[in-house]
């Protein structure tokens, strides 16, 4: 089984007195690689069971996020100002509010 892990990984395995086993992917493999990445760490952050396991499997998400807007030349502060501006625009989520969206009628 082979998957995408973060640069750092392989030096930890030697230094562990491990060999990995690794290579570069392609373009088209990265982004592969990056989209199952993503669902995995939200998948993980749903499993998540402490505030401590809430917060490693966030950050996991926001490197993939950051990886994949660097794919489009953006960073991760590019992101957090598009956030931001949706934020004062349209709200965030601290509300609660559920909308009954009837068909034709999405905002």
């Amino acid at each position: 089984m082979a998957k995408l892990v973060r640069d750092r990984i392989p030096d930890l395995i030697r230094a562990s007195g491990r060999m990995p086993v690794i290579r570069t992917l392609c373009d088209g493999e990265y982004w592969a690689a990056l989209d199952a990445k993503l669902d995995e760490e939200v998948a993980e952050l749903r499993a998540a069971d402490s505030p401590d396991a809430v917060v490693e499997e966030a950050a996991d998400i926001v490197e993939v996020l950051a990886a994949l807007v660097a794919r489009h030349g953006m960073s991760l502060e590019d992101i957090l100002a598009a956030a931001a501006r949706k934020r004062a625009e349209r709200g965030g989520f601290a509300m609660r509010i559920e909308l009954d969206i009837a068909p034709g009628s999405e905002p």
